[in-house]
């Protein structure tokens, strides 16, 4: 981390010229130190300009510009946009981007003109609500500085952002926009000092386009509805010509109703509701925040005579492109469940790996773990994972153990998924080679099992985990009678599935210092051991979900069977009894399942599940109109279930590595294909992005071929 990173200074706001950051950061548990926040300084848009003059462009090979800003930015040259940013980050981690800005300049006088965002609340989206507001450029030509950020730059705050009301879990505002209102009063910025602390290197940008509706018809008051014809992320982009005054209403939605209209109060709590007031003449609305929708109507509020003379949206996520990884079947069951996983990943994977693109837009730990994989094996990309686990790495600055959400000011922490912490680390070295990344991360993983070992029994198990939420499954009502008190915090006892996790996390880091060379002291043998002592029933044949439980769950037993930490000869027992059970769990706990069943050797069955029509499978989502896989299993499961979840994405791993059977070996850069699928499926071709190469992969009904592209 750099914290000389610009020669720039940091600019603000007069607003916040004199305010001390408030500290939102700490241990769950634990109440934050940080003073009030000013209501008024909230939802806060500052334009900001500067005049660049070049007097022959053409003598430059390259103008780039480095920038970064708090909370958020998008920038323009010359009225022309170039890219908006930063990832989200601590302050003490602070992310920022470069592009090169040649092509949008020209020979004279030049505008830079960015607007700059600061939202103010506590959320798991951005570090916002801690008076941290500003920005920072460098302009480099040919590696030269020839403009930089200070006291000269010109700022204005825009006040036509005049919406009070929050959509998902303090998400966002709503974008209530008053044409009529212009940013007339500019100033010279505020210098500041600034305590971020900067990466080393400049995050990949979101990737921006604009998408036109696919259909769209006129409805009732002279209002018109769109259809985008899948889930997007995106902001609208509105042109239309009225009169000072007039207003549009705004409706998105991930669906419709049941009389064909937007269903913009969404089943994720976001009630997509907002209203635009026109000037007069031309007027042009590009929404600054981003929604996960996919209808939309617009509605005028005052008359018929507002004409609306486009309507677009600017689709924003993480670079994908969407012809790396394909798949195309004689199986359309399968190949429509490839296909909503791979939409819902595209557009779940931001600045980071979101859980949900609408209530939360946050970075949970376990869902990473899907979404992580999926997105590596979609893209041949590791760049998102390999910041994911920065941000893990970041968290235990704030919280023994890791928080569950990372990085945003919102503080929550949850057991199962920081023990997941090695998975996405070790799955990075295996698609990477990076053997020195994977050493640098041993120590934040002694670090995270050091937290842990504070609630060891005398058995090295785990008991009363209290510091963090045991969270097994959600929804709670596809945890399968899972028999034990999840109360928050956890009580006394002692139960199977934070152990399960805790014991793989062990094994997995002794892999790890195998691999890197490091002494290992063999401890995960004796916790599986004690392990199976303490959950494995002879009589049974299978795990029960507490030391003194009877009951046997799905999840009691799939977690061990994912970690291969069942006694030989249980096997057939345990793999019998998850075949009974099906989907008896939620589309997080799938993953485990399925990986679980692969390892057990039940191919076949894994097959079965993925391309399952019942009540409980990705077809149902198909089913239920969904172009992106969901919260939950069906809309009605889960109350306030969302239509894009990336975390139902289990089976493009699944289908990559267990079915299609590729196995990349460590550190070597090779792979192998073995496959496991049926022996009747007609016809599979798939293409699949490594890293350092793409594969073709055919399959006729048992014969097949690989070849490197």
């Amino acid at each position: 981390m750099d914290k000389k990173c610009f020669s720039g200074r940091w600019i603000c706001a007069r607003e916040f010229s004199d305010k001390r950051p408030l500290n939102l950061l700490h241990p769950e548990r634990e109440a934050a130190s940080g003073g009030e926040h000013d209501e008024s300084l909230k939802n806060f848009h500052m334009i900001v300009r500067k005049y660049l003059f070049i007097e022959e462009i053409e003598k430059y090979d390259q103008i780039k510009i480095k920038l970064t800003a708090d909370d958020y930015y998008k920038l323009y040259i010359n009225g022309n946009f170039v890219g908006q940013g930063p990832a989200p980050g601590y302050y003490f981690a602070y992310y920022f981007n470069e592009f090169d800005i040649k092509p949008f300049l020209s020979s004279g006088q030049n505008e830079i003109s960015l607007n700059v965002y600061y939202q103010g609340l506590v959320n798991r989206v951005w570090n916002s609500g801690d008076l941290r507001q500003g920005m920072v450029a460098d302009v480099i030509a040919d590696g030269e500085l020839i403009c930089a950020t200070d006291s000269n730059w010109e700022y204005a705050v825009d006040h036509s952002y005049t919406g009070k009301r929050t959509i998902g879990y303090l998400t966002q505002y709503l974008e209530d926009i008053d044409s009529r209102i212009k940013p007339l009063v500019w100033q010279n910025a505020y210098e500041k000092e600034t305590d971020h602390i900067f990466s080393e290197v400049p995050a990949k940008p979101v990737s921006v386009y604009e998408v036109f509706p696919m259909f769209k018809k006129k409805i009732i008051n002279g209002g018109w509805f769109y259809d985008f014809g899948t889930e997007i992320t995106a902001g609208l982009c509105i042109n239309a010509i009225g009169k000072s005054g007039e207003t549009l209403r705004i409706l998105c939605g991930e669906e419709c109703d049941a009389e064909g209209r937007v269903r913009y109060k969404m089943r994720c709590n976001c009630d997509c509701e907002e209203f635009w007031t026109l000037d007069d003449g031309n007027n042009h609305l590009d929404q600054y925040d981003y929604k996960a929708f996919r209808y939309a109507e617009i509605i005028p509020q005052d008359g018929d005579d507002i004409v609306i003379t486009s309507v677009s949206a600017m689709v924003r996520h993480y670079p994908f492109d969407q012809k790396a990884c394909t798949l195309i079947s004689s199986d359309k069951v399968l190949e429509s469940v490839f296909t909503i996983c791979k939409n819902a990943v595209r557009y779940g994977s931001q600045e980071v790996f979101v859980d949900c693109p609408s209530r939360e837009k946050g970075q949970y730990a376990g869902d990473m773990t899907i979404t992580g994989a999926s997105h590596l094996l979609l893209t041949g990309d590791a760049s998102l994972l390999r910041k994911a686990i920065d941000n893990q790495v970041q968290s235990l600055q704030i919280a023994g153990g890791m928080l569950a959400v990372t990085p945003g000011s919102f503080m929550q922490e949850i057991a199962d998924y920081s023990l997941q912490f090695p998975l996405h680390v070790w799955r990075y070295y295996l698609y990477t080679g990076d053997k020195s990344f994977l050493k640098e991360m041993v120590a934040p993983c002694d670090e995270l099992l050091s937290h842990f070992g504070q609630f060891r029994r005398s058995d090295g198990l785990l008991e009363k985990v209290d510091d963090k939420w045991n969270l097994v499954d959600w929804p709670g009502n596809l945890r399968d009678g899972y028999d034990f008190p999840l109360t928050k915090p956890i009580g006394e006892g002692c139960h199977n599935v934070i152990n399960a996790f805790y014991v793989g996390c062990v094994k997995l880091v002794e892999q790890i210092k195998r691999e890197v060379g490091l002494p290992v002291h063999n401890e995960a043998d004796q916790l599986i051991k004690a392990f199976n002592k303490a959950f494995f029933r002879a009589d049974l044949g299978l795990y029960v979900d507490s030391d003194v439980s009877s009951h046997s769950s799905l999840h009691a037993n799939c977690i061990p069977a994912f970690f291969e930490l069942m006694p030989f000869g249980s096997e057939k027992g345990i793999a019998d009894f998850l075949t009974q059970k099906g989907m008896c769990c939620g589309v997080y706990m799938s993953y485990f399942l399925l990986k679980g069943l692969a390892k057990l050797g039940r191919h076949d069955i894994v097959y079965n599940l993925i391309t399952s029509t019942g009540k409980n499978s990705w077809y149902n989502m198909v089913h239920e109109g969904g172009t992106t896989c969901f919260e939950a299993w069906g809309k009605e499961q889960k109350p306030n279930t969302s239509l894009c979840h990336p975390w139902a994405s289990a089976p493009i791993p699944v289908i990559i590595e267990d079915l299609v059977g590729l196995t990349v070996l460590s550190g070597t850069g090779t792979y192998q294909v073995e496959p496991k699928l049926p022996e009747n499926l007609e016809q599979l071709e798939l293409f699949i992005p490594l890293p350092q190469k793409r594969l073709h992969f055919t399959y006729s009904s048992g014969d097949y071929s690989i070849r490197e592209l």
